[in-house]
Protein backbone atom coordinates (compact mmCIF):
# COMPACT_ATOMS: atom_id res chain seq x y z
CA UNK A 1 0.00 0.00 0.00
CA UNK A 2 1.79 3.82 -0.99
CA UNK A 3 2.42 5.77 1.62
CA UNK A 4 0.05 8.75 2.32
CA UNK A 5 1.34 11.91 1.37
CA UNK A 6 3.01 14.18 4.05
CA UNK A 7 0.12 16.46 5.14
CA UNK A 8 0.99 20.15 6.64
CA UNK A 9 2.43 20.41 10.01
CA UNK A 10 0.44 19.54 12.72
CA UNK A 11 2.19 20.98 15.70
CA UNK A 12 2.73 24.45 16.65
CA UNK A 13 5.59 25.35 17.19
CA UNK A 14 6.86 23.68 14.03
CA UNK A 15 4.32 25.78 11.92
CA UNK A 16 4.92 29.04 13.77
CA UNK A 17 8.96 28.32 13.30
CA UNK A 18 8.00 27.66 9.37
CA UNK A 19 6.07 30.83 8.97
CA UNK A 20 8.61 33.33 10.89
CA UNK A 21 11.17 31.84 8.45
CA UNK A 22 9.33 31.87 5.23
CA UNK A 23 8.38 35.97 6.19
CA UNK A 24 11.61 36.16 7.08
CA UNK A 25 12.89 35.45 3.37
CA UNK A 26 9.82 37.52 1.89
CA UNK A 27 10.93 40.62 4.24
CA UNK A 28 14.50 40.62 3.07
CA UNK A 29 14.06 39.64 -0.48
CA UNK A 30 10.91 41.63 -1.48
CA UNK A 31 10.23 44.09 1.02
CA UNK A 32 7.37 44.78 3.48
CA UNK A 33 5.17 46.61 1.07
CA UNK A 34 5.31 43.56 -1.11
CA UNK A 35 4.51 41.02 1.56
CA UNK A 36 1.57 38.68 1.31
CA UNK A 37 0.09 36.33 3.81
CA UNK A 38 -0.95 33.68 1.03
CA UNK A 39 2.81 33.77 -0.48
CA UNK A 40 4.38 33.09 3.00
CA UNK A 41 1.59 30.09 3.56
CA UNK A 42 2.73 28.73 0.36
CA UNK A 43 6.21 28.90 1.02
CA UNK A 44 5.52 27.67 4.48
CA UNK A 45 3.56 24.69 3.65
CA UNK A 46 0.60 25.79 6.01
CA UNK A 47 -3.04 26.89 5.20
CA UNK A 48 -2.94 30.81 5.04
CA UNK A 49 -5.38 30.84 8.18
CA UNK A 50 -2.72 29.65 10.05
CA UNK A 51 -1.17 32.60 9.94
CA UNK A 52 -3.92 34.45 11.34
CA UNK A 53 -4.21 32.33 14.03
CA UNK A 54 -0.45 32.52 15.22
CA UNK A 55 0.08 36.29 14.29
CA UNK A 56 -2.92 37.82 14.03
CA UNK A 57 -2.46 39.54 10.80
CA UNK A 58 0.67 40.68 8.97
CA UNK A 59 1.88 43.65 11.41
CA UNK A 60 2.18 40.71 14.43
CA UNK A 61 3.61 38.37 12.09
CA UNK A 62 6.60 40.80 11.08
CA UNK A 63 7.34 42.07 14.73
CA UNK A 64 7.03 38.43 15.22
CA UNK A 65 9.95 38.01 13.23
CA UNK A 66 12.09 41.03 14.12
CA UNK A 67 11.13 39.89 17.94
CA UNK A 68 12.82 36.56 17.33
CA UNK A 69 15.99 38.00 15.08
CA UNK A 70 16.33 40.77 18.23
CA UNK A 71 16.29 38.24 20.81
CA UNK A 72 19.28 36.09 19.45
CA UNK A 73 21.29 39.38 18.58
CA UNK A 74 20.71 41.53 21.82
CA UNK A 75 22.06 38.40 23.49
CA UNK A 76 24.71 38.29 21.32
CA UNK A 77 25.90 41.32 22.02
CA UNK A 78 25.36 41.72 25.62
CA UNK A 79 27.79 38.25 26.09
CA UNK A 80 30.05 40.27 23.83
CA UNK A 81 29.96 43.51 26.36
CA UNK A 82 30.55 40.76 29.13
CA UNK A 83 33.35 39.29 27.64
CA UNK A 84 35.58 42.00 26.10
CA UNK A 85 38.55 43.67 27.71
CA UNK A 86 38.69 46.77 26.06
CA UNK A 87 36.54 49.07 24.21
CA UNK A 88 38.54 49.14 20.91
CA UNK A 89 38.21 44.88 20.99
CA UNK A 90 34.23 45.25 21.28
CA UNK A 91 34.27 47.70 18.19
CA UNK A 92 36.27 45.32 16.79
CA UNK A 93 33.83 42.24 17.34
CA UNK A 94 30.57 44.57 16.94
CA UNK A 95 31.88 45.07 13.25
CA UNK A 96 32.46 41.59 12.91
CA UNK A 97 28.90 41.01 13.93
CA UNK A 98 27.80 43.40 11.48
CA UNK A 99 29.20 41.78 8.83
CA UNK A 100 27.08 38.73 9.54
CA UNK A 101 24.00 41.13 10.10
CA UNK A 102 24.36 42.03 6.76
CA UNK A 103 24.97 38.68 5.57
CA UNK A 104 21.92 36.96 6.95
CA UNK A 105 19.41 39.65 5.49
CA UNK A 106 18.81 41.17 9.28
CA UNK A 107 20.12 44.71 8.84
CA UNK A 108 17.56 44.85 5.46
CA UNK A 109 14.77 43.34 7.91
CA UNK A 110 15.42 45.95 10.26
CA UNK A 111 15.60 48.63 7.52
CA UNK A 112 12.63 47.30 5.74
CA UNK A 113 10.26 47.76 9.42
CA UNK A 114 11.85 51.48 9.79
CA UNK A 115 10.57 52.43 6.39
CA UNK A 116 7.07 51.31 7.01
CA UNK A 117 6.96 52.59 9.89
CA UNK A 118 7.50 56.41 8.67
CA UNK A 119 4.11 56.36 7.27
CA UNK A 120 2.64 53.23 9.65
CA UNK A 121 1.71 54.74 13.02
CA UNK A 122 0.64 51.54 14.59
CA UNK A 123 3.80 49.80 13.19
CA UNK A 124 5.69 52.90 14.48
CA UNK A 125 4.45 52.44 17.95
CA UNK A 126 5.54 48.54 18.45
CA UNK A 127 9.09 49.13 16.45
CA UNK A 128 10.62 52.18 17.83
CA UNK A 129 10.35 50.72 21.08
CA UNK A 130 12.48 47.59 19.34
CA UNK A 131 14.63 50.32 18.02
CA UNK A 132 15.44 51.46 21.62
CA UNK A 133 16.43 48.20 23.27
CA UNK A 134 19.84 48.66 20.85
CA UNK A 135 20.48 51.86 22.45
CA UNK A 136 19.27 51.20 25.75
CA UNK A 137 22.04 48.11 25.85
CA UNK A 138 24.95 50.31 24.29
CA UNK A 139 24.21 53.50 26.70
CA UNK A 140 25.18 50.80 29.55
CA UNK A 141 28.17 49.49 27.83
CA UNK A 142 29.22 52.84 27.30
CA UNK A 143 28.44 53.90 30.92
CA UNK A 144 30.75 50.97 31.93
CA UNK A 145 33.49 52.06 30.29
CA UNK A 146 33.60 55.30 31.17
CA UNK A 147 32.93 54.35 34.73
CA UNK A 148 36.22 52.01 34.52
CA UNK A 149 38.46 53.99 32.36
CA UNK A 150 38.20 57.27 34.99
CA UNK A 151 37.43 59.33 31.89
CA UNK A 152 36.84 63.18 32.35
CA UNK A 153 34.88 64.31 29.29
CA UNK A 154 32.53 67.24 28.39
CA UNK A 155 29.81 64.43 27.08
CA UNK A 156 27.70 62.51 28.60
CA UNK A 157 27.37 58.24 28.21
CA UNK A 158 24.24 58.96 26.72
CA UNK A 159 25.64 61.56 24.25
CA UNK A 160 27.83 59.22 23.09
CA UNK A 161 25.87 56.12 22.66
CA UNK A 162 23.74 58.38 20.55
CA UNK A 163 26.62 58.72 18.18
CA UNK A 164 27.10 55.17 18.01
CA UNK A 165 23.35 54.28 17.39
CA UNK A 166 22.88 56.68 15.10
CA UNK A 167 25.73 56.26 13.41
CA UNK A 168 25.18 52.63 12.76
CA UNK A 169 21.33 53.23 11.52
CA UNK A 170 22.79 55.74 9.25
CA UNK A 171 25.41 53.45 8.18
CA UNK A 172 22.88 50.08 7.85
CA UNK A 173 20.54 52.75 5.64
CA UNK A 174 23.64 53.26 3.29
CA UNK A 175 24.86 50.11 3.02
CA UNK A 176 21.05 48.98 2.30
CA UNK A 177 20.77 50.74 -0.38
CA UNK A 178 23.77 49.62 -1.89
CA UNK A 179 25.91 52.45 -1.42
CA UNK A 180 29.24 50.94 -2.20
CA UNK A 181 32.48 51.73 -0.29
CA UNK A 182 34.49 53.87 -2.64
CA UNK A 183 31.35 57.03 -2.33
CA UNK A 184 30.24 55.83 1.35
CA UNK A 185 33.11 54.84 2.82
CA UNK A 186 31.14 53.03 5.37
CA UNK A 187 34.00 50.53 6.27
CA UNK A 188 37.14 53.02 6.29
CA UNK A 189 34.75 54.73 9.19
CA UNK A 190 34.39 52.04 11.34
CA UNK A 191 38.57 50.85 10.97
CA UNK A 192 39.28 54.83 12.24
CA UNK A 193 37.04 54.89 15.21
CA UNK A 194 38.63 51.38 16.33
CA UNK A 195 41.68 53.08 15.85
CA UNK A 196 40.69 55.96 17.69
CA UNK A 197 39.70 53.93 20.77
CA UNK A 198 43.22 51.48 20.43
CA UNK A 199 44.74 55.30 20.97
CA UNK A 200 42.46 56.45 23.63
CA UNK A 201 43.14 53.23 25.86
CA UNK A 202 46.55 54.08 25.09
CA UNK A 203 46.61 58.00 26.37
CA UNK A 204 44.94 56.17 29.74
CA UNK A 205 46.56 53.24 30.47
CA UNK A 206 50.37 55.82 30.02
CA UNK A 207 49.41 57.95 33.14
CA UNK A 208 48.09 54.51 35.36
CA UNK A 209 51.35 52.76 34.68
CA UNK A 210 53.57 55.99 35.86
CA UNK A 211 51.21 56.26 38.84
CA UNK A 212 52.12 52.75 39.53
CA UNK A 213 56.04 53.07 39.23
CA UNK A 214 55.55 56.48 41.57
Amino acid sequence: MPASPRGPRSDGASTRAAILAATRRRLVEQGYANLNVRDIARDAGVNHALIGYHFNGKQQLVLAVLDEANAQLLGRQTRMYGDATSASQIWRQACDFYEEDLASGFVKLLMELMGASFHDEALRREFTPRLLAWQSLIEGAVDAFLAESRLSLPVSGRAISAWITWFWMGMEASMALEIPEEQGHQREAVAAMAELLQRVEAAVATPARARRKA
